[in-house]
């Protein structure tokens, strides 16, 4: 299967005939043309932190993109819902819905880690830093790969920053805790949430901890070797100042581990509670837990996180825009889904992931999760189909590391490693360490776990 085609799975539907026809299992048969806007807003997101990266930075000009590529998909919901007799705008205020609960659920956690503080400066052997990804990467799938990479991003660096050859620091950073590890369940990865407020069982993502293990696994004994040539390479004088300057770790802020055991709460309830109560009364426990910490946690605590809320405004205008523009694309692919030919779990593994790289994990998992199941209702593809949602899943956690757009935090953790005086590689130099590192041991995960057959 060609890149050509796997893109084509989202903006091809435009192309079908007969898709102005009558609806079928339940989907509106809404214009093919009006996929386009979804289309755009995944390819801006994709293009213009490469080619207008200072302009792109300001939050403002994200909001007008997604302004701009959303109001006329509401227009057009206005007017299939007010003349064409179809409930349009039942769909959209569905999907703003299930919105207001993926961003209380990310905000939450971005509030709550964000109190807790890591002081100290570990000694920075390959050991050491293989014991922090692996902390951090078993943390992602509890406080989300957001959470856990802002937790740990910065004693990570201030524990390797006495050493000289620390390029691939970052990077490995990125692959385990920011992606790989977020997998285990809906808190770890926008994705998988987004899946289980579609109605996914919130234990269903621990089934895929085979995978886990072996991804997680691969990549650390990976970094292991890598960190150990690196080390071993370093001068006397590094390591002389590494060792002098090492200082135990120590929390502060620990209050707040109580409040993310108070957001996990919200997340059960939501699950446990059917309808959009349960989402309600969920969404109202995370943001009496994220205020708990706002106001609990003391100031100097935050700043010494260099705590800011550009990246969570960030997502909430970019998920604003998605949740919105993607509306028609969603209905179209349960019409038109069948059409592409995807049948095996391997080719959902491939095509998921292949796109979450280049565009963003979340709404691809949810393309190709519709795609499947042929209707919103994807806890009857966790049943009918664990296979192929295992693929989708796995696809789309994993590789949204493949490149520094594929998932959210990437982009975070190369700002912060940036602004400590870490040289980090450049978006296609990172692609060259994803293509060596990550392909070959996906390879692996495809013919293991996702089979031809």
């Amino acid at each position: 299967m060609s890149l050509l085609r796997i893109l084509l799975v989202i903006s091809a539907v435009a192309l079908l005939p007969g898709s102005a026809s009558a609806a079928e299992g339940g989907a509106l048969a809404l214009h093919p043309i009006s996929v386009v806007p979804f289309v755009v807003l995944l390819l801006c997101i994709a293009i213009l932190p490469l080619v207008a990266e200072h302009w792109w930075h300001d939050n403002f000009n994200k909001a007008m993109v997604c302004l701009a590529l959303s109001l006329p998909v509401i227009v057009y919901l206005f007017y299939e819902h007010f003349s064409g007799g179809k409930p349009a705008l039942n769909l959209l205020g569905h999907e703003m819905f299930k919105y207001v609960s993926f961003i209380v659920l990310l905000a939450s956690l971005f509030i709550v880690s964000g109190g807790i503080v890591l002081t100290g400066d570990l000694r920075a052997t390959p050991l050491v830093n293989t014991m922090f990804l692996t902390v951090g990467s078993i943390l992602a799938s509890f406080i989300g790969t957001t959470g856990a990479s802002m937790l740990l991003i910065r004693p990570m660096l201030r524990a390797n920053r006495e050493r000289d050859r620390t390029a691939h620091i970052p990077v490995f950073f990125i692959f385990t805790v920011s992606n790989i590890g977020g997998v285990l369940t809906p808190l770890g990865d926008p994705p998988l949430f987004l899946g289980f407020l579609k109605g996914v069982p919130f234990a269903w993502t621990f089934s895929l901890w085979p995978q886990w293990l072996v991804a997680l696994g691969a990549v650390l004994v990976v970094f292991y070797i890598w960190d150990s040539i690196a080390y071993a390479g370093e001068t006397k004088k590094a390591l002389t100042k590494d060792d002098r300057w090492a200082e135990p770790l120590r929390i502060r802020g620990g209050a707040n581990f109580a409040l993310l055991a108070g957001i996990i709460l919200g997340v059960l309830l939501q699950g446990w509670i059917p309808g959009e109560t349960g989402e309600t009364i969920g969404a109202g426990v995370m943001v009496l837990m994220a205020v708990l910490s706002l106001v609990g946690t003391p100031k100097s605590d935050r700043d010494a996180n260099e705590f800011g809320w550009g990246p969570i405004v960030e997502v909430a205008v970019l998920f604003a825009g998605i949740f919105i523009a993607m509306v028609p694309a969603l209905e179209l692919l349960k019409l038109h889904g069948k059409t592409f030919g995807l049948t095996q779990p391997w080719q959902y593994f491939w095509a998921t992931g292949l796109l979450s790289g280049l565009l963003d994990n979340a709404p691809t998992y949810l393309a190709f999760a519709t795609m499947a199941s042929g209707s919103d209702d994807l806890g009857l593809l966790a049943k009918q189909s664990p296979d192929i949602l295992a693929a989708i899943s796995c696809g789309a956690v994993f590789m949204g590391a493949n490149t520094y757009i594929g998932n959210g935090p990437n982009f975070m953790v190369k700002a912060i490693a940036e602004a400590q005086g870490y040289k980090t590689p450049s978006f296609f130099v990172y692609f060259g360490y994803a293509c060596l590192v990550l392909l070959p041991i996906f390879a692996v995960i495809s013919l293991v776990f996702f089979p031809a057959r």
